[in-house]
């Protein structure tokens, strides 16, 4: 099965924060891969991933970024017909609140959905419901996790 979903954090330090995205993308049986691209130290690499995200079967990005949290809207920019889903990262002084802003102010024209901060697997969540539009196989897996989170 292709890969469906990229993960993309805007570092390595990005990485524990992430970790239950990928393990809830994992359990939906999602096809992911995952990159390190910063849209600050390699713009050009982020514009590059993002403009062949579609070719590539890429059906939804999740940037996951600390700080300033430029990642999100830049791939987004890049990549107008693949949704893209920003998560901030709780680092620096203010705890991720200001990536939380970054994301969440995308300017008209540029949507990125905006999770809360460290909301890795809210990311997944999301990402799977945008797949399941789709793919009665997500559907049911996304059905069948909810199904368990009630039972506690």
């Amino acid at each position: 099965m292709p890969t469906l979903v990229a993960v993309v954090l805007g570092s390595k330090s990005d990485a524990a924060a992430m970790e239950e995205c990928l393990r809830t993308l994992e359990r939906l049986g999602i096809p992911y891969e995952t990159q390190v691209i910063s849209a600050h130290r390699s713009p050009e690499k982020a514009r590059q991933f993002a403009l062949a995200a579609r070719e590539r079967g890429i059906e939804v990005i999740i940037a996951a970024a600390g700080m300033a949290a430029a990642l999100p809207g830049v791939l987004a920019s890049h990549a107008p017909t693949v949704p893209v889903i920003g998560v901030p990262i709780a680092s620096g002084d203010m705890s991720g609140l200001d990536s939380l802003l970054a994301i969440a102010q995308m300017p008209p024209g540029v949507p990125v959905a905006c999770m809360a901060v460290n909301g890795a697997r809210n990311a997944a969540l999301f990402a799977a419901q945008v797949l399941a539009l789709r793919s009665e196989d997500v559907r049911q897996a996304l059905e069948n996790y909810r199904r368990e989170l009630s039972q506690g």
